[in-house]
């Protein structure tokens, strides 16, 4: 009973794991493609010369 209780929830936590490893390579993408848009969409300064699309 134990063995069969210890593999179920060995089973369970690396189903979990999957799913947030899945969604967090979502996330990655989300995030690099938002990244990628601000250095084309980044604005001009008075200068005329273009800064950078992030305030740090």
């Amino acid at each position: 009973m134990v063995p069969l209780l210890v593999v179920l929830v060995l089973a369970l936590l690396l189903f979990g794991a999957g799913f947030a490893l899945h969604l967090l390579w979502w996330v990655a993408v989300i995030a690099l493609v938002v990244w990628l848009l601000g250095f084309v969409m980044r604005g001009t300064h008075s200068s005329g010369r273009r800064g950078r699309w992030y305030r740090w």
